[in-house]
This record gives C-alpha cells, structure tokens and sequence, in this order.
C-alpha cells in the first residue's frame, strides 16, 4: 500500500484529520522521566499508543531527535515501534531534506530505508533533480514546503514569479509535474487560511499537511472551510505540544488522548 493509499483509509477508518507531532523536549517531559535514560523513546512512544485511535498520521520532527546523544536509535526505534503496533497509520518524516541528486539519493535512504518512514518532508527550491530521488520511490510520500506558517514564509514565498506568487507556482508545478506516481503532498500554514484556499484550488484533491494549529494561532474552523476537499477530508492537521504536553503529571498518556479525541471532534464539527 502506498504512502497516499494508507493515508486515505486511515482518514476513513479513524474519521479523523489529527496529525500527531512527536516533537520531544526532555525539558517538558513529566516527572517520571527525569531518571530515565530512553525518556525520548519512551515517552514518545506512550504518546503514540495513547494516540493512535484518533491519529491520521504521526509526524516525528528529526532535530528533536539528532539534537541528543542516542536520539536518532530512540527516533529509529519509536518508527519501528509505530510501524509494528499501529500499521495502519502513516509516519511522516519531519526532516525538510533537499539537496542536489547525489546526497538526495543518500537523504532518501536514510528516511524511507533507515528509519522506515512513509513519507518525509521536503524543500523544492533545489528544483526537480533534488526531489527525483524521493519522487522515484513512488510507495513512499513526498510532502514539499509551500507557505508555511511561519510569519518569514512571505520574504520569499509570495515573491512574484511572472505573474504569479512564487507558492503558487509551487503548488502548481509540483501538482501537474512532479506527482506522475500520486504521492506528492504540500504544507500549508494554518496561519494563511486564503493562502490555503488558493492552493486548495490549484492542487484539487492532493493532500496538504497543516501546521500552525494552537500555539502558532491557526484556527480549526478556517482551515477546515479553506482547505478540505469535497468529501471533507484532504488534510493532516497537526498539533505538537498542545497534545504532547497536555499535562505534565502521571496522567501525561490519558490527557494526550484527551486532547487528540478533542481536536478530532473540533475538526470534524467543521468538515
């Protein structure tokens, strides 16, 4: 099954758009990690179990994992770990690798081969060559930045390329030329709801993944309204820490179910 068709059943089967971000800092974690040696591993991967009901897609950002001794055997062990217990929901690999073919080729290796990702996050401005080594692996996904939900995102991203804002052309090169094995998706900022619902517009029924939602001040009901294809799905909205850290006490796995479910069912209300 390929990176897209896992992603579509599971946004059925779970009736759910909830992107979990697994970004773990040791400096947040409960208490009962203080001491403990495999904390980044372990507790991600209660938050994974805790989760995975109401999960779309889990998304493990890769430098809050390299930034430690031992962090990139947790992060390769908590992807095997999803992949065993919860197959049927899709691991997205938040690396934003791009370079030129020769490492790219290395770059796909370590996220499709190594750590068992089905998909990984990508940056388009090195151009096609830089992406071929990813977009070849056609079982695999292949989320490329398009306006991302940084304020920074308009320095260059809504720069007029002959006519048209450099994200639009983007999203338009990457839908009509790139995605021959339909496993292309974009991120779009929640931050930009108009943004999204042009982009919406260009790349039909691809789907996009969400950042921005919570702390970066996204809003569900926009995103929802600008972004959603007609069936009500298309998109793996993600939230980070208002999950990972929804309590900082024994109850830290329970309440991050409780704030997926809620964000689920916000979504949903809006879909």
């Amino acid at each position: 099954m390929t990176f897209t068709d896992k992603l579509r059943a599971r946004w059925t089967a779970a009736n759910s758009l909830v992107c979990v971000g697994l970004d773990p800092d040791p400096a947040k974690f409960p208490d009962a990690f203080s001491d403990d040696e495999d904390a980044l591993f372990a507790f991600c991967r209660d938050i994974a179990d805790a989760t995975a009901e109401y999960a779309c897609a889990f998304k493990p950002q890769i430098a809050y994992f390299a930034a430690h001794n031992g962090g990139e055997s947790a992060l390769q062990r908590l992807i095997a770990h999803i992949n065993a217990e919860h197959p049927e929901v899709p691991v997205i690999l938040d690396a934003k690798r791009g370079d030129i073919g020769s490492t790219a080729e290395q770059y796909a290796v370590e996220a499709f081969d190594r750590f068992g990702a089905d998909a990984v996050t990508l940056n388009p401005y090195m151009g096609r060559d830089s992406a071929q080594p990813f977009l070849q692996r056609g079982d695999r996904g292949c989320v490329f930045l398009c306006h991302t939900s940084n304020p920074g995102a308009r320095d260059f991203q809504e720069l007029d390329v002959g006519g048209e804002p450099l994200y639009q052309r983007i999203a338009r090169t990457i839908a009509g030329e790139w995605n021959s094995a339909d496993n292309c998706s974009l991120v779009v900022g929640a931050t930009f709801p108009e943004e999204l619902k042009v982009i919406r517009g260009i790349v039909g029924d691809m789907p996009l993944l969400i950042p921005g939602i919570g702390a970066q001040g996204g809003d569900v009901e926009a995103v929802a309204k600008n972004g959603r294809t007609a069936d009500g799905s298309g998109l793996m909205i993600n939230s980070s820490r208002g999950i990972l850290y929804a309590s900082m006490g024994a109850d830290y796995a329970e309440a991050a179910a409780r704030a997926a479910r809620e964000l689920r069912d916000t979504i949903n209300r809006h879909r």
